[in-house]
């Protein structure tokens, strides 16, 4: 628990102290089906699983391992993959029903292809799964049928299509890492197919010289006599940590035939050694995925071969996804030759400690040593150093990428440098094509090869035809190496950094790049355009003069719309940037938005030319030029400086400027338009770097994101001035508190005055009526009189004006025949 604990701490810490890491963007990236870059594919119905893929010499044919097939394709033609042959190897009807006793899937019952492999000029050979019970057959290269009836294929081929397997054939025998039972609990490195006085090889198990392995990839070095395994397993050395990965680089002998006595039957070449693929302080990158050799360039030592290998990291603390490390056979060679760790028979525990070299492990020719040693190489075949990456640094890492398969080839270049080139398959479907440089890794582009995900795949490259084939659950697909015509000015090419790809000022085209065509303008290192074209004539940028104003496209609008000017990105490294002659682009006004195009009110301050500039690796270009204008429609809007109604909504012009056709490809994010509108168009520049073609969206568009929906309405109500909101909020309130109180006085003066005015009943004694002279009283009594006379009796409910709380009052205002 103690150790546990530690270990934890330490994760935590390190993971602290990994370095944050800058994404590695690719410079051009083409979706699924664009026009900018060209693929073949091969499907059919009755194909599916193609996770072996074997190529020719030439490579005008690719054979394939598919589920209970074997095909031939014919990938001589430019546009097309076609099927010339077809050997249908299926399980039968019983093998079936015994795969599924046995308690497996049907889906995982079919014969799955793992191994093929030239056996000679004339024959393949091919191991498949066959119902969780692996066969073998010779298979004919030309007609493609078998020789021979298919026999067991233990220990060649696993039982589970989904273990990972390795196979190589040298001089007619078949070197193999897989398992060797029906659980997979028995892993093999072994020989098959010897003859005469060679017998078949296999690993010495008892002491335990895997521990369960996962098996990726192998290679024959034909200086050295030897094959290296590359595969990961539980480091058994690493005690403290519980099912520890690490990855590992094995080695045999091609002449091993095995011990007299000691080791009879078994390898006595077999010695492996850990692949640290670590930067300083960091956790390491220690499970393996895929690994491809590189050979040593043509005069160079077969110690300059080179391995590249994807690594992922069993712990999530890790800095990026993948990492690329890329190891010597030198430094191979060196750790193999070094001390080896010492294995304890009692605890089975790993020691380093300083012991007599009875022999040296791994050396080639120990099959006729003494019992001794052959004892001591058994027992010590784990070297106690590491094979460490060249430069003791990561080759790239990713930071959003998990690379699953890998191929690198050495091109030259137009300077006659030679530079490598990194082809990565991505889970997602990506295909990344990146050259290392000094500076660091620069991924030239990413090619979308299949929508999905796909469990099961494969890659490989063929450098005679510069193709490069992946095999998918549903087919095979075949991507070009080298896409130089896509690049249409000589700046683009430069930029692009492909060692494929030069500019040919003769032709005025990026063109594939070759030895004999020294002329081509080229930078692989700094991508410097100034000095690659130098001898090509540059319009680095339309600038506004005094007396100058550029053409480009006319953008009609109307006063307080909110207009968005599109800016086409010349890659995904480029960074966009706007001008207008004699004024400066204002926060306040203006905003630039994520995809770079700019976004404002349209306001007689607004009105004019614009200038859209991209900037890549120091080098400027023209990307777009507008001109903004009022239209001269009677019904145009004038500014106002009230809001809109939140239940229209606000009048949009955008304009889209369009790349030459191939460059919606790489950015990918050109937006779909519903409504369009024809617009007056000006001249376009006249140079190839400039030419933009252009088109307006509609009026009344809308716009798509709500992050830039509200930034429209921000900017809108920023051009039209301050906003008073609240304040005519406090007035409006002061004011209705204020006509409340009026009212409310005037109602109760209204009130007192009635009040004040109340006629008194009939009969009833008053205090102003005891007050009344006699004059008065008389003239009362007289009035009463003469009402009598014309047939009316008063009472107190008639009323000969207004009526207060029963009084009654005079048409003035006062009492009846009361004298003002």
């Amino acid at each position: 628990m103690k150790n546990h604990s530690l270990l934890s701490l330490t994760l935590a810490v390190l993971g602290i102290l990994c370095p944050c890491l800058s994404r590695l963007s690719p410079r051009v990236s083409f979706p699924m089906g664009s026009p900018g870059r060209h693929l073949t594919r091969f499907t059919s119905h009755d194909v599916s699983n193609t996770t072996t893929l074997l190529l020719s010499e030439g490579g005008d044919m690719l054979y394939v391992g598919a589920r209970d097939a074997v095909l031939a394709l014919d990938v001589s033609h430019k546009d097309a993959i076609i099927l010339k042959n077809k050997l249908d190897w299926s399980p039968s009807d019983k093998d079936l029903e015994q795969c599924s006793m046995k308690g497996k899937k049907m889906a995982d019952c079919p014969n799955f292809i793992r191994v093929l492999q030239f056996l000679n000029t004339s024959h393949i050979y091919a191991c498949g799964t066959f119902a969780f019970s692996p066969r073998c057959t010779y298979v004919n290269s030309e007609m493609l049928t078998m020789s021979i009836k298919s026999d067991e294929g233990r220990g060649r081929c696993p039982y589970d299509p989904y273990q990972r397997n390795t196979a190589v054939i040298v001089d007619g025998e078949l070197y193999t890492g897989t398992v060797a039972d029906y659980r997979g609990n028995r892993p093999v490195i072994s020989r098959h197919l010897s003859e005469g006085r060679r017998v078949d090889l296999k690993l010495d198990d008892t002491l335990g010289w895997l521990e369960d392995p996962t098996f990726i990839s192998s290679s024959f070095i034909p200086d050295e006599e030897k094959i290296y395994f590359f595969f990961s397993e539980v480091g058994r050395e690493y005690d403290f940590i519980d099912k520890f990965i690490v990855s590992r680089v094995s080695q045999i002998c091609t002449s091993d035939v095995g011990g007299q006595r000691t080791l009879q039957r078994r390898w006595t070449t077999f010695a492996k050694a850990q692949l640290l693929c670590q930067a300083d302080n960091e956790l390491p990158y220690n499970v393996i995925q895929d690994v491809d050799t590189l050979p040593p360039a043509e005069g160079a030592p077969a110690d300059d071969t080179l391995f590249y290998g994807i690594f992922t990291s069993q712990w999530s603390v890790n800095s990026g996804r993948s990492a690329v490390c890329s190891f010597s056979l030198n430094d191979i060679k060196s750790v193999f030759s070094g001390n080896y760790k010492v294995l304890n028979r009692d605890t089975l525990q790993w020691s380093t400690r300083v012991q007599e070299k009875v022999a040296n492990p791994g050396e080639c020719g120990l099959h006729n040593a003494s019992d001794n040693a052959l004892r001591f190489v058994k027992e010590n075949f784990l070297a106690d150093d590491s094979v460490r990456p060249i430069g003791r640094s990561l080759t790239m890492v990713s930071v959003e990428h998990n690379y699953s398969h890998l191929a690198v080839q050495r091109v030259s270049a137009a300077n006659n440098r030679d530079y490598t080139v990194l082809f990565l398959l991505t889970e997602s479907g990506y295909l990344h094509k990146a050259v290392l440089l000094q500076s660091g890794t620069h991924i030239i582009e990413e090619v979308q090869v299949f929508e999905q995900p796909q469990p099961i795949k494969s890659l490989r490259l063929s450098i005679p035809k510069g193709m490069i084939y992946v095999g998918t659950s549903e087919g095979v697909v075949r991507v070009p190496a080298a896409n130089c015509s896509f690049y249409w000015t000589c700046a683009q090419c430069v930029l692009a950094r492909d060692p494929f790809c030069g500019w040919d000022p003769a032709n005025r085209a990026c063109v594939k790049a070759s030895n004999t065509q020294t002329s081509l303008g080229q930078d692989i290192d700094k991508g410097n355009v100034e000095e690659a074209c130098n001898h090509v004539t540059l319009t680095h940028r339309a600038r506004f003069g005094p007396n100058k104003l550029p053409t480009g496209e006319l953008v009609s609008v109307s006063l307080n719309e909110v207009v968005r000017l599109q800016c086409p990105a010349a890659s995904q490294l480029s960074q966009q940037l706007w001008e207008r002659p004699n004024s400066r682009l204002s926060s306040d006004l203006y905003l630039q938005l994520q995809d770079g195009s700019l976004s404002f009110v349209a306001t007689p301050a607004t009105l004019g030319h614009y200038i859209c500039l991209s900037t890549e690796n120091g080098y400027q270009q023209t990307m777009a030029i507008y001109h903004v204008k009022q239209k001269t429609s009677p019904m145009a809007q004038t500014p106002t400086s009230h809001t809109w109604p939140q239940t229209y909504p606000i009048p949009t012009t955008q304009a889209v400027a369009r790349p030459k056709p191939g460059l919606h490809t790489s950015v990918g994010t050109w937006p779909e338009r519903q409504e369009t509108r024809q617009a007056e168009t000006l001249p376009t520049l006249s140079s190839r770097d400039t030419q933009v073609i252009t088109r307006q969206l509609g009026r009344n568009l809308t716009m798509r994101q709500k992050e830039a929906e509200f930034q429209d309405k921000e900017l809108l109500q920023l051009a039209r001035g301050p906003c008073y909101l609240k304040e005519l909020v406090a007035v409006s309130v002061l004011l209705v508190l204020c006509l409340s109180l009026l009212i409310t006085m005037l109602l109760y003066v209204i009130r007192q005055r009635c009040h004040s005015r109340t006629a008194p009943q009939a009969g009833t004694p008053t205090r102003n009526s005891d007050r009344r002279t006699p004059v008065e009283q008389e003239a009362l009594r007289g009035n009463q009189f003469l009402s009598k006379q014309n047939g009316q009796t008063p009472h107190s409910g008639q009323v000969s004006g207004l009526s207060c709380n029963g009084a009654l009052t005079g048409s003035n205002g006062h009492l009846p025949n009361t004298p003002i």
